[in-house]
């Protein structure tokens, strides 16, 4: 999720050049769902020390972590040229591992996020030469350019966000990526009927998680913008249908 308690620190280089990630932008409210819901997972700096564990997130992912990060580099693959933009942070090391790509392949990043928490957190785990630029955003509002990113990701976000939230979040995406860009999607999944972690895990996961439902609940087709239930090129799932990988161009 996206954070800075340094607000409205000016950015130390311009777009495309190398530079030391720091984090840019005025204050941004946190949204009231995050707070009320997630405050002890994302939001407050001891949450992000307690988690910023990747045996933990692996644990928490029932040993897929490592899996599903792999599975989302692979989408893009080795080469990630033009301007990449993950919207909200995450713990563990997916962006570090994009970064590095991006980097190799004399593209450039941008991370986004709404927790200052989170970014500071992210500005640990990157090199200071990193291609990157972490800015102060919330993910309903991007407030970028149209037609700016050649890719987009977000990973484990929208089962985070309330159906009217999540459905903003998207088209901001969609709305930043040029045509013929793509955006990636990591999420839980629709378990098959026999999966056991449907009947045992997923009421748990409910309350911990309570916007999670519609996106178990729910077609790909249902949560996705209108204008783009056609534009899904790939759907991947794994685990039994328990998390999915959706790639979609616009």
């Amino acid at each position: 999720m996206n954070t800075s308690p340094a607000h409205g620190r000016v950015q130390a280089a311009e777009e495309g050049a190398q530079a030391q990630p720091l984090h840019y932008g005025d204050p941004v409210p946190i949204p009231d769902y995050l707070e009320r819901h997630y405050w002890w997972a994302y939001v407050r700096p001891w949450a992000v020390r307690v988690f910023e564990r990747e045996w933990l997130i692996n644990f928490i992912l029932w040993g897929w972590y490592r899996r599903l990060r792999d599975a989302a580099l692979d989408a893009f693959g080795e080469h990630m040229p033009g301007r990449t933009l993950h919207i909200s942070c995450c713990y563990g090391s997916l962006i570090p591992a994009l970064v590095e790509r991006v980097g190799k392949s004399g593209g450039t990043m941008d991370v986004v996020d709404v927790a200052p928490a989170q970014l500071d957190n992210l500005r640990r785990k990157l090199p200071q030469s990193a291609p990157v630029r972490l800015m102060l955003r919330d993910s309903t509002d991007l407030k970028l350019p149209d037609a700016t990113y050649d890719r987009a990701v977000l990973f484990f976000l929208p089962h985070e966000q309330p159906r009217e939230a999540r459905a903003r979040t998207f088209a901001e995406a969609f709305r930043v990526l040029k045509p013929g860009g793509k955006a990636l999607i990591i999420e839980f999944g629709k378990p098959a009927w026999w999966h056991p972690l449907r009947y045992l895990y997923l009421p748990f996961l409910a309350f911990l998680e309570p916007f999670a439902p519609d996106i178990w609940d729910c077609a790909v087709a249902e949560w996705l913008p209108k204008e783009w239930k056609d534009r899904i090129v790939e759907r991947k799932t794994f685990f039994g249908g328990y998390y999915q990988r959706l790639l979609i161009e616009r």
